[in-house]
Order: structure tokens, then C-alpha cells, then sequence
């Protein structure tokens, strides 16, 4: 396995994980301050935006080199 391999496959993991574990803090958050359901999907639209955005960026830019 060369570094580029590597590299990939452990920012394909590592990136997912970091994803999981913030969507973990957000459902946390709206728990601890008893956010309620609208409050509850307030949040995860708002802080989940940033997170949409990396993910359409990084499609986009696979389209775009093909």
C-alpha cells in the first residue's frame, strides 16, 4: 500500500468518524439544554450545514475531474 492509498483510505475513515462524533455532540447539546424537537432540528440543520458543505464540495470536485 503506497501513501496515497493510505492517505485516502485514513481521510475517508478518519473524516467519517469526526462526522459521527460532532452529529454525537449536536444530539448531546439539544439533549442537555432541552432543546425539544423543533429546537432538536434547528440544531442539526444549522451546525449540519458546514458538514453538507464539505460533502458537496467533495463530490463536486470528483466530478469535475472526471
Amino acid at each position: 500500500m503506497n501513501e496515497a492509498v493510505f492517505s485516502e483510505l485514513a481521510m475517508l475513515v478518519l473524516l467519517t468518524g469526526l462526522i459521527v462524533w460532532m452529529g454525537f455532540i449536536v444530539w448531546d447539546l439539544a439533549k442537555k439544554s432541552q432543546a425539544g424537537r423543533f429546537g432538536t432540528i434547528a440544531l442539526f440543520t444549522i451546525l449540519g450545514a458546514g458538514v453538507v458543505g464539505f460533502i458537496v464540495k467533495t463530490v463536486l470536485v470528483e466530478i469535475m475531474q472526471i
